[in-house]
């Protein structure tokens, strides 16, 4: 993913995402391989050079296919990941985060809030994990098993996310300010009690808590804060994290295994389902005394419905948006060749 979202994003992304605009949809095409840009110069009004900018948002272009492949880990052939993330970038990716971030992105125009990649990342990346588990793999029956792990790798990769996730939420204010402290107070409280709640839920319907679980709840929390970390109080992020933990638990731990649904990892059942939940959750938290982007208050804050309302349309947008885009990109790649690969195969390094 380094390799290939990196350089596709040096190469096109970064301009047709955040360079001109056209329909509110999508930049230009003028500045292959950043060709034409000031890197020295401050990009908009985020008193950041350019070329710092464009590394940041780097890191996004990258993470986002990372989180949806593990939805199809040694399910499917190399060259058919290769030119999925590559359509995938070009016609989801881009447009999405032009029409979000941008300052000219039709949403974004809107008044649509996303601090730090509710919709653009996680929202995004569960759909497309949920849409490449319905289309390339066959409904799971499940039979009661329990999906083993080794738990010292487990906890390090969660230590390792949520110390990254500071990175890109609270560096997601541009700043050493106090819009940055408080995202980092709210991806940390948000965490915790989307971790407890975990605890208790399996607690009370397993009677057995697990480190996976455990690990699992955090993740949920981090997520399901992530849109409005910039924009709520401590006490929103404490009950957007309990929300998410709940949201998640119940599709992971009951609704996935009624839809037979073959997502490996739970990419859409922490990803999706917490993004979703967090997403709409701005419009019920978000308050000015914040942040003064927020122009209307949430629901709880005294701003009536207006925000709720255009936090859900852009959370529906998103969904319906990906899944079109993603569905016609997957037909199109499973004419072309075969992705699938034998159920012997899976555990076998693919080519």
């Amino acid at each position: 993913m380094f390799g290939l979202a990196g350089l596709l994003w040096i190469v096109i992304g970064f301009s047709v995402s955040f360079e001109g605009n056209t329909l509110g949809i999508i930049g230009d095409f003028k500045h292959l391989f950043l060709s034409g840009i000031d890197l020295s110069s401050t990009y908009g009004t985020t008193g950041l050079p350019t070329s710092v900018y464009a590394l940041f948002q780097m890191m996004f272009a990258i993470l986002t296919p990372a989180l949806f492949l593990g939805a199809v880990a040694s399910r499917v052939r190399i060259r058919f990941i290769i030119l999925f993330v590559i359509l995938w970038s070009l016609f989801i990716y881009y447009p999405l985060a032009h029409i979000v971030w941008s300052s000219t992105g039709f949403l974004a125009k809107m008044g649509v809030l996303d601090f730090a990649g509710g919709t653009v990342i996680h929202i995004d990346a569960g759909i497309t994990a949920l849409i490449l588990a319905v289309t390339l793999r066959e409904p799971y029956k499940y039979n009661n098993e329990q999906v083993q792990g080794n738990p010292l790798w487990i906890l390090m990769g969660t230590v390792l996310l949520w110390i990254g996730w500071y990175g890109f939420n609270a560096g997601s204010a541009l700043s050493v300010s106090s819009q940055a402290i408080n995202a980092f107070f709210t991806t940390t409280i948000a965490a915790c009690s989307s971790l407890i709640t975990w605890i208790v839920l399996e607690e009370i319907f397993k009677s057995k808590v697990t480190l996976s679980g455990i690990c699992t709840g955090s993740i949920c929390g981090l997520v399901g804060i992530t849109p409005g970390t910039g924009y709520v109080t401590i006490w929103g992020s404490f009950i957007i994290g309990i929300i998410s933990a709940l949201g998640s638990y119940y599709f992971m731990n009951y609704l996935k295994y009624k839809l037979h649904l073959n997502d490996y990892l739970d990419i859409f059942g922490c990803h999706g389902v917490s993004g979703i939940i967090g997403s709409i959750c701005v419009g019920l938290f978000a308050t000015k005394s914040v942040n003064n982007n927020v122009i209307t208050n949430g629901l709880f804050y005294g701003g009536g419905l207006k925000l709720l309302g255009l936090q859900l349309f852009g959370v529906i947008f998103t969904i319906i948006f990906v899944s079109i885009v993603g569905v016609v990109i997957i037909t199109g790649l499973k004419k072309l060749f075969k992705n699938q690969v034998g159920i012997k195969q899976e555990s076998l390094s693919l080519a």
